[in-house]
């Protein structure tokens, strides 16, 4: 039977059984619209990662105190830092704490062992790790903002740091000039305010440049606002941060008896990123010997966080698989229905001289026809459904691969599960197909 023919029999039986049709593609159509979902759910989670990480250099280190309180107040400990701390790097272990206080007492109370980084460890680090290109001391809390449209206090994330912090994060100025080093070093009282900030505070980030506003109080004035990034960068969201000067977060906002602060840097050569992180982790081990410091590179958090998304996304295609396996074994029940209503028709038509190859190809061809109608419908239904997922705030990305993926799967669905019956169709003998009631 020629090719043509046995494509006209299939067309035939199709036309002729359109509910059941519909009916029995509605599992390969579920599966279908579940991958094309579940692939652009997945690829939608690593934009957003992208999106969280853009500001963040490959090659950010982030080195944070790790020391946990012990018992009693500080009390004084601030205070008695200045002028007070010896200079030396092997004898910074029990610096951090006072060279005035032995023993780690103060008052007979016990202190918290607590590291508290300084501009000298930003020196010693530059000077004994020369891969290390840019560095930054950055401090963060939350504090109440007074100003501009705002009707009562708006409770903000304030950061402090210096100026290397906007190319260390790769920070755009949508209006006015991020702080200096003399503001830093003069205590100014000088904000930049990230995007959403600027809107929550004044409605229109226009107004905001060259504005005052209260933070804990005291007046800052507005020098620049931030163009919107969407990143998150060492867990401060950019766009709803106001940043001041370190030495003026530290003093005027947070206290230096509660700031804690980070020390952020930048390498120079990603590729010895390791070998830098095992460097500082060793001279923060001479300098404080006493402390404990969680040191991390933005390239792990990002592959991490990346790995996280892809596991999901597999997890998921593992899910909308099953669903194909339920579609399949529709298939396969229908087809054996069909096989047995059919049966003199395959008697007939063997009699007429048709081979096995061609009854068993007719019957595989319905159950692709079928698979592939319910590929086509479901990946429309799966397009069709793309902007509801994001009305749930989801983040989804259309993607072409995943058209591909759900109709291929879709296909060898139909050839896995309508083979069997199609053999069972082919293997039929003339005799008893036509003397079957």
């Amino acid at each position: 039977m020629a090719l043509r023919e046995i494509l006209n029999l299939v067309w035939i039986n199709i036309c002729g059984n359109k509910s059941k049709v519909l009916l029995t593609s509605l599992g390969i159509i579920v599966g279908a619209a579940t991958i094309v979902i579940v692939v652009a759910i997945g690829l939608g989670g690593q934009k957003d990662v992208q999106e969280q990480f853009k500001n963040l250099n490959a090659g950010t280190v982030t080195i944070a105190d790790n020391s946990g309180a012990l018992s009693g107040n500080r009390g004084g400990f601030g205070g008695g830092m200045p002028g007070g701390m010896p200079s030396g790097g092997n004898n910074r272990g029990g610096a951090s704490f006072g060279g005035r206080m032995p023993g780690g007492m103060m008052g007979g109370v016990q202190q918290i062992k607590k590291t508290v980084f300084t501009e000298d460890d930003l020196e010693e680090l530059t000077y004994f790790i020369p891969n290390i290109e840019e560095i930054t001391l950055l401090v963060s809390g939350s504090s109440d903002v007074e100003g501009g449209t705002l009707e009562e206090e708006l409770s903000s994330t304030i950061v402090g740091a210096t100026s290397e912090y906007m190319e260390i994060t790769n920070l755009e100025m949508l209006h006015g000039e991020f702080f200096t080093d003399t503001d830093n070093a003069d205590l100014e009282r000088v904000a930049v305010l990230g995007y959403d900030a600027a809107v929550s505070i004044f409605e229109n980030v226009q107004d905001a440049y060259g504005s005052q506003i209260n933070i804990n109080s005291k007046k800052y004035t507005v020098i620049g606002v931030l163009t919107k990034t969407g990143s998150t960068v060492s867990d401060i969201t950019l766009d709803s941060a106001v940043f001041v000067p370190y030495n003026s977060a530290v003093k005027y906002v947070l206290g230096s008896n509660n700031a804690t602060p980070k020390i952020v840097a930048v390498v120079e050569n990603v590729n010895e990123i390791e070998d830098t992180i095992s460097s500082v982790e060793t001279l923060l081990a001479e300098m404080y010997p006493k402390g404990s410091f969680t040191v991390t590179d933005a390239g792990s958090q990002v592959a991490a966080s990346q790995k996280s998304a892809n596991t999901m996304s597999v997890l998921l295609i593992a899910v909308a698989s099953v669903v194909f396996v339920v579609g399949g074994i529709g298939i396969m029940n229908v087809l054996f229905v069909s096989v047995k209503e059919r049966t003199r028709e395959i008697g007939i038509l063997k009699a007429l001289g048709s081979s096995r190859k061609d009854i068993l190809l007719q019957f595989l061809l319905e159950a692709n026809f079928i698979s592939i109608f319910g590929g086509i419908i479901g990946v429309a239904v799966g397009y069709l459904l793309m902007p509801v997922v994001r009305l749930t705030g989801m983040s989804v990305v259309a993607s072409t691969s995943a058209s591909v993926i759900a109709l291929l799967f879709a296909i060898v669905t139909g050839t896995l599960f309508g083979f069997y019956p199609a053999w069972q169709a082919a293997c039929m003998k003339p005799i008893e197909a036509l003397n079957h009631e």
